[in-house]
């Protein structure tokens, strides 16, 4: 028998302290003594609260999108208007050096990104509260993985506070927790619950699962932090369930394990390499466990096994048993998607599965699956640097134009990178944006592009035609 040991913190003891001062309270045999304990007891735990608060708070961003989306307009069946909107939602800082990580769709569309920071001086005190200062910085977007639905983006500011990330394999069922954010606006708000379920699929077949909690979390909510006692980030706020538009209960955040290896390759690479073994597993039914004669009738079961895959190679096979990935147990195939999803190319995941009524060790490599995105990337190095702008561009050529989705004119220049230009920054530039023209004038190549800067004289407005998401628009500055 493995003997699990804890570390007992003061917040800990707090909060163990106050269920025992509810459980007085509650007792028809409690003595005054008690009685007279317990309030002290609750104002332990209420401190302990106020100081996870004050320590998180510094860290936690309200972020204003301005940009362009669509709306539904009425009286009119399957008709929508592309209108100018501002979108509020919030973030967590994850790094001193302005590393902000939030929601995808907080920042879709956007053409401008804010961040209001909250003043580290409050100590939660109403005369500190009013007296509080705020800080507003200009962010640009560094990456998103839309599937997942994460974006980081980067503040040009340094020390600021930041929040670390919790050890998703040690969060449980029932545990403390704290949602942070601004919802409806309400810049710097927070909310208690608990964990509900630590690994909660909402749509059968989704490949992601999501920590489940009661903690109210409203519109805005996107992005900010969920908190365990310690002040860690046990997930990000993503979505609620709802009848009437609010919180009744059901508000889910992606692990932290998930947000910070998403967070690691947006800040390496500016995307997220998705990795691939080989095989693809499925649940076990009753009725699929007694049509293969298996010999249990529950857990993942191998589907396919693709040829001169890794997984074939180290010798998986179809109908074998699923028991463990990396030694931990495995019930869905959010799990396993998730196990995989972790791992870095060229590391082994270990499966043990059963075939026939023979457990088997299978140590299969992990490739990195590669994306339009990644071939894209692949083309870019230091030929490539348009040094006015501080970008590196790509020719849009026939082969190019095919990996672009939806894209409008088959010509240009595509934005594969920024570098850390102050210039690229401040005009709002975005890896994937296509620059048809300068000044009206059409461009077909990266040579082009830079002959076209460099007549530009210095002080004069420049005007690009840009296309994101498949809009076009006018971008302008000031040439250096």
């Amino acid at each position: 028998m493995k003997i699990r040991q804890h570390l007992w913190t003061s917040k800990t003891r707090h909060a163990l302290v106050a269920l025992a001062a509810f459980s007085i309270l509650l007792s028809p045999l409690h003595s005054r003594a008690e009685v007279r304990q317990a309030p002290s007891l609750l104002r332990q735990l209420s401190s302990s609260v106020e100081e996870v608060v004050r320590n998180v708070s510094p860290a936690v961003v309200q972020i204003t999108v301005t940009g362009y989306g669509q709306v539904d307009k009425e009286g009119r069946s399957n008709t929508a208007l592309v209108v100018r909107q501002r979108v509020t939602g919030s973030g967590v800082i994850i790094d001193p050096d302005g590393y902000i990580i939030t929601n995808a769709h907080v920042v879709s569309g956007a053409q401008k990104i804010q961040v209001l920071l909250s003043s580290q001086q409050a100590n939660g005190a109403p005369a500190s509260i009013m007296n509080t200062t705020t800080r507003s910085l200009s962010a640009q977007i560094v990456g998103v993985d839309r599937q997942i639905d994460l974006a980081l983006l980067k503040a040009d500011a340094k020390g600021l506070p930041a929040l670390s990330f919790a050890d998703y394999a040690q969060i449980r069922q029932g545990q403390f927790v704290l949602a942070f954010g601004s919802p409806e606006g309400l810049e710097n708000s927070v909310t208690m619950g608990v964990i509900s379920s630590v690994a909660r699929q909402t749509m059968p077949g989704h490949p992601f699962f999501y920590i489940q909690t009661d903690a109210p979390i409203n519109p805005g909510n996107s992005g900010g932090p969920l908190v365990d006692v310690e002040g860690k980030v046990v997930g990000l706020n993503t979505f609620i369930i709802t009848q009437g538009g609010g919180s009744e209960g059901l508000g889910f955040a992606i692990p932290s394990s998930v947000v910070n290896h998403v967070y690691q390759q947006l800040r390496e690479f500016g995307h997220v390499h998705r990795k691939v073994v080989g095989a693809a597993v499925q649940q076990i039914t009753s009725g699929l466990a007694s049509a293969l004669n298996l010999s249990c009738d529950h857990g993942m079961i191998v589907a396919d096994v693709l040829p001169e895959s890794p997984a074939e190679s180290a010798g998986l096979k179809i109908q074998d048993i699923v028991l463990s990935v990396d030694s931990k147990p495995i019930a869905s195939v959010p799990e396993f998607e998730s196990f995989l999803f972790l791992h870095d190319s060229g590391e082994k995941m270990k499966m043990e599965v059963l075939r026939g009524k023979e457990k088997i060790i299978i140590e299969i490599p992990v490739k990195e699956r590669r994306e339009e995105e990644d071939q894209l990337n692949d083309l870019v190095n230091k030929n490539n640097l348009i040094p006015q702008l501080g970008i590196l561009g790509v020719t849009i050529d026939e082969r190019i134009a095919r990996m672009i989705d939806d894209l409008r004119v088959n010509s240009g220049v595509l934005i594969a990178a920024l570098t850390e230009s102050v210039d690229a920054q401040e005009i709002g530039f975005a890896a994937g944006d296509v620059i048809h023209s300068v000044n009206g004038v059409e461009i077909d190549s990266v040579e082009a592009f830079r002959k076209a800067l460099g007549s530009v004289k210095p002080g004069s407005t420049v005007a690009l035609q840009v296309e994101r998401d498949g809009q076009l628009q006018f971008v302008e500055f000031e040439m250096d």
